[in-house]
C-alpha cells in the first residue's frame, strides 16, 4: 500500500491511520482514492487568512481627500465602492479647496467606485435637482441591475437614494419630514445599511439609529411591503436595558446596523449594540441567532460579508471597539480568528465600520475616523 506512505503521521494519529487502512480493505484502492480528497478537504480546513496590501488603493486624483466612511460595499465586476462624507473634512485637510497656494486638498465626491488594482474608475454624489443629498452618508450597495443604493442617516429621519451607475437619480426612499417611530411605514428612522433581493427585487433596509427594525420595500416603486424587529415581533421603541449575562434582549438596540442575504435566502441583520446578529426568513420568520464576544464592550457585529464559496461557509464581521474583524464559522457560530488592532498603522484600524469583500476572498476595510480605506489580500484558498 504505497498510497499511505504520503501520510503525514504528525497531523493524522494512529487512530486515522488505522481508519483508513480498514476503508482501504472494506472498499478497495479505488473507491478509498476518491474519498481521500473530500476527507483531507474536511480534516484540514482552516479559516481564511489575511495580510494587509499596502500598495492598495492607488494615490487618488484631483488631490482628492476622503472624509469619515458611512458604507462600503463590492458589486457583481468586483469593484469597490464607498460612500463618504466631504462634510467631515476639516479646514485643514481641504485647504486646497480655499487657498490657491497650496497643492492638496479637496474634497473627494461622497461615492467613488475603485476597481481591483485600486484605481478611482469614478465619482459623484452631492445635491441635485429636486433632492438635497445629506451629510450623514450611511451605507451602500450595488444591485443585480447596477443600481446604486445610498444612505443618509440625518437626524430628521434619513433617507434612501437609488441612482444609475453613473450616478443619475432615480428614486428617493423614506419621505421627508419627522418620523413617528418604528411603526411608521412612510419614514425611515435613520437607516444605516440596504440589500437588494436578486429573486424578489425587495429592498431591505437596516433601520437603524433611529428606529429599531427591518422594513421592506419594492427595489423598483419604492412601495412599501413590510417591516419586523428582533425574533420577527413588531418592533417597539420602549428603552430596553441589556445585562450580557441576562436573557436576550427581546427587541433590537440602535443601531440595527447591518443587513445582508445569503444565498439560500436567510436575511442576516445586525443588532449592534447587543453583540448579536439574528437571520430570518425573507418574510420575517425568525431562524436563529448569533452573538460575537457577548460580554464585550457594545459593538461586536457590526457588518456582516458572507465568505464567497458556494455554502457561504464564513461570516466575517466588524468589531468596531476592539478593532478587529472577525471569522465565524456560520454553522456554529464560533469565532475562528481575528485580524487587527485599534490604531492608526498599516493593517490597524480607527472606528472601523464596514468591511466588503470580493469574489476571490479579498477583504476591503472602511474607518469612520480614520479616513481611509485598506485591502486585506486573502492568503488561501476558497
Amino acid at each position: 500500500m504505497r498510497y499511505h506512505s504520503t501520510i503525514n503521521m504528525n497531523r493524522m494519529g494512529e487512530a486515522l491511520m488505522l481508519g483508513i487502512a480498514r476503508r482501504l480493505t472494506a472498499t478497495g484502492f479505488a473507491a478509498a482514492a476518491l474519498w481521500w480528497p473530500v476527507m483531507t478537504e474536511r480534516t484540514f480546513a482552516e479559516p481564511p487568512k489575511f495580510q494587509v496590501d499596502p500598495t492598495w488603493p492607488l494615490t487618488l486624483p484631483n488631490n482628492w481627500i476622503i472624509g469619515t466612511i458611512g458604507g462600503i460595499t463590492v458589486d457583481a465586476q468586483d469593484h469597490i465602492w464607498i460612500n463618504q462624507r466631504p462634510s467631515s473634512l476639516d479646514a485643514r485637510e481641504k485647504r486646497a479647496s480655499t487657498a490657491t497656494n497650496v497643492k492638496c486638498c479637496v474634497p473627494a465626491p461622497p461615492v467613488i467606485e475603485f476597481d481591483q488594482a485600486g484605481k478611482v474608475v469614478q465619482g459623484w454624489g452631492g445635491d441635485g435637482p429636486g433632492y438635497k443629498w445629506g451629510n450623514d452618508g450611511h451605507g451602500i450597495h450595488v444591485d443585480r441591475d447596477n443600481f446604486v443604493w445610498v444612505g443618509d442617516n440625518a437626524e430628521s429621519g434619513g433617507h434612501i437614494f437609488k441612482f444609475t451607475r453613473d450616478g443619475k437619480f432615480v428614486m428617493r426612499i423614506g419621505q421627508p419630514g419627522t418620523p413617528a417611530g418604528s411603526n411608521d411605514t412612510a419614514h425611515l428612522g435613520r437607516p444605516a445599511d440596504m440589500v437588494v433581493d436578486r429573486e424578489s427585487n425587495e429592498l431591505f433596509v437596516a433601520d437603524g439609529y433611529g428606529n429599531h427594525r427591518v422594513i421592506v420595500f419594492d427595489a423598483t416603486t419604492g412601495v412599501y411591503k413590510r417591516h419586523w424587529g428582533a425574533y420577527g415581533k413588531p418592533p417597539s421603541d420602549e428603552k430596553v436595558a441589556w445585562d450580557p449575562k441576562g436573557p436576550p434582549p427581546q427587541q433590537f438596540g440602535n443601531p440595527v446596523h447591518c443587513i445582508t442575504i445569503t444565498n439560500d435566502g436567510l436575511v442576516l441583520v445586525c443588532d449592534r449594540s447587543h453583540n448579536r446578529m439574528q437571520m430570518f426568513r425573507k418574510d420575517g420568520t425568525f431562524v436563529r441567532e448569533i452573538s460575537v464576544l457577548k460580554e464585550s464592550a457594545p459593538g461586536t457585529i457590526g457588518s456582516i460579508v458572507k465568505w464567497p464559496d458556494a455554502a457561504q461557509t464564513y461570516l466575517l464581521v466588524v468589531d468596531d471597539p476592539n478593532g478587529e474583524f472577525h471569522v465565524i464559522n456560520r454553522t456554529d457560530g464560533q469565532l475562528l480568528a481575528s485580524y487587527g488592532r485599534v490604531g492608526h498603522q498599516l493593517g490597524e484600524f480607527y472606528n472601523l465600520h464596514f468591511i466588503g469583500i470580493d469574489s476571490k476572498g479579498n477583504v476591503y476595510s472602511a474607518e469612520v475616523q480614520g479616513k481611509r480605506v485598506q485591502k486585506f489580500r486573502n492568503l488561501g484558498g476558497l
